[in-house]
């Protein structure tokens, strides 16, 4: 299968944006001083699924973005 150019980036920026976000969000959340993410100084139940759900989000973000960029990397050599 081959991408177009403009679906390649896009899948690269998405990649990126992924990681920016939730980098962000994990950093914020262990710095979580509401007591959602912790209650005296214990993860709780709400940490360990947000954290899950950083984790899954690092991983498709990585997927998709390596996808846009050998869809780029595809169209140079085509070139």
């Amino acid at each position: 299968m081959k991408l177009s150019r403009p679906v390649s980036w896009f899948l690269l920026a998405f990649g990126v944006w992924s990681w920016v976000i939730w980098v962000t969000f994990v950093k914020n959340l262990v710095k979580d001083g509401s007591g959602l993410a912790f209650d005296d100084g214990r993860p709780t139940a709400y940490f360990w699924v947000h954290l899950l759900l950083a984790v899954v989000s690092f991983v498709l973000g990585t997927a998709i973005g390596v996808i846009g960029l050998r869809g780029l990397r595809a169209l140079r050599r085509t070139s």
